[in-house]
């Protein structure tokens, strides 16, 4: 038997857990300045003259504004020359100016007004009339639109203003945002260590014939306990259906001596947990042993691989062989690792870059991963371990320590 597993009633757990927020330090508006300080320079270097961001992770990084995105435009203007300007309906200034952290300028538009328009206006009158460009004597306007921006307003933007220069704003935004800095690293150390204890409170109330439901409402509430709005998200798999890393439709009840998967995060200040523990209610076969350790093998040689200036896709290689070694496929062909390795992550769950094949991107300090090299066996069982790691001067280092062993649950 797992220990760790079973034993408790849901009032007994959550009764262990307490909120974990308390002492939390949210981004400065010194930070959030020079964030946009780098986007800056970054765009100059670039021959950007404008960046528009459109509501999303990206204006939550750059602003510390946590916006709805509708199909009412709004966004941000940032001048490579520097300064801001909201564009915002007008029938909500008075509100939005409420969540605003830093000074700009704010220009609105009428429910039967242009917003692109108004957007192009902004960005045209600002320190540009010196290029003479709209006297047609310089060279065209550069302006990156954030990836997050609607296809519905890009295509406006495109098919009007065709002597503009439009580009995806992701060489800028992506560059910044895959460096996090000390306070970032905070953020995301304490959202792991908050999931970390609601999986383990969750591993505890297992018993024969509970409902992957039951579960993943128990999760929920346990991310409140820690201080959280509750889960980001939360996948529950028992059995056969932990083989399909992202789950089945409808719920299950736990038999004895089934593989448990439970994959789940939260949101700290917009900053992202996520963590999987694979471990057997009841007694693992010799299979579920072979197996789990090839996994954790598989998750340690990424870790070990994860150097200041190897690529992403030489991560996940060294997984891949890993996995060869066990007899598994080397590609994504099953039974073996029929994704990426890991992921980015932040303010969104998943962000650049990857460690799979084809990313070439070269490991930096700052930079965030998952490592989850899923061995998925279609008809009997998957096992997904999952922890982050961020880069360091010297290599690799854990967000939360993977799991021992499939008999003892440290999460």
């Amino acid at each position: 038997m797992t220990k760790g597993v079973g034993g408790l009633n849901k009032e007994q757990a959550l009764d262990q857990l307490q909120d974990m927020t308390l002492d939390i330090t949210p981004i400065s508006v010194s930070e959030y300045r020079q964030r946009l300080h780098n986007a800056e320079l970054l765009m100059k270097e670039k021959g950007i003259n404008a960046l528009f961001i459109t509501p999303g992770s990206n204006l939550l990084y750059f602003t510390g504004l946590n916006w709805r995105c509708s199909e009412r435009f709004t966004g941000v203007v940032l001048s490579a020359q520097g300064g801001l300007t909201y564009i915002i309906p007008h029938f909500e200034q008075d509100s939005f100016q409420q969540h605003i952290l830093l000074q700009g300028k704010i220009a609105t538009w009428q429910e039967h007004e242009d917003p692109v328009e108004l957007v192009i206006s902004k960005i045209d009158n600002k320190d540009f009339a010196k290029q003479n460009y709209l006297s047609g004597t310089a060279t065209s306007l550069h302006i990156a639109l954030c990836g997050s921006c609607p296809f519905t307003f890009v295509s406006q933007f495109v098919n009007i203003y065709d002597e503009i220069n439009f580009i995806c704003a992701d060489e800028i935004t992506q560059a910044l945002r895959q460096i996090k800095s000390p306070a970032e690293l905070a953020l995301i150390q304490r959202a792991m260590d908050m999931t970390l204890a609601v999986q383990q409170a969750a591993a505890s109330i297992l018993y024969k014939g509970i409902s992957s439901k039951e579960v993943v409402n128990f999760i929920d509430k346990a991310h409140k306990k820690v201080g959280a709005r509750g889960s980001y998200f939360c996948l529950v798999l028992f059995a056969e259906a932990s083989a399909l890393p992202h789950g089945i439709k409808g719920w299950q009840e736990l038999q004895a001596d089934d593989m448990v998967l439970i994959d789940t995060g939260c949101k700290l200040m917009g900053y992202t947990s996520d963590i999987t523990r694979s471990y057997v209610f009841g007694i693992p076969s010799q299979a579920h042993r072979e197996v789990w350790q090839a996994e954790k093998d598989a998750q340690a040689a990424a870790f070990n691989a994860a150097q200041v200036s190897n690529s992403c896709e030489y991560v996940d290689q060294q997984a891949r062989k890993k996995l060869a070694e066990y007899g598994f496929s080397q590609g994504y062909a099953l039974p073996s690792l029929p994704h990426r390795t890991g992921h980015g992550i932040g303010l969104d769950i998943h962000e650049a870059p990857y460690l799979v094949g084809g990313d070439k991107t070269a490991l930096a300090p700052g930079m965030c991963f998952s490592n989850e090299p899923t061995i998925c066996i279609p008809g009997e069982f998957g096992v997904r371990l999952e922890d982050h790691f961020y880069i360091s001067d010297t290599g690799a280092k854990w967000f939360t320590l993977p799991s021992p062993s499939i008999t003892i649950l440290l999460v």
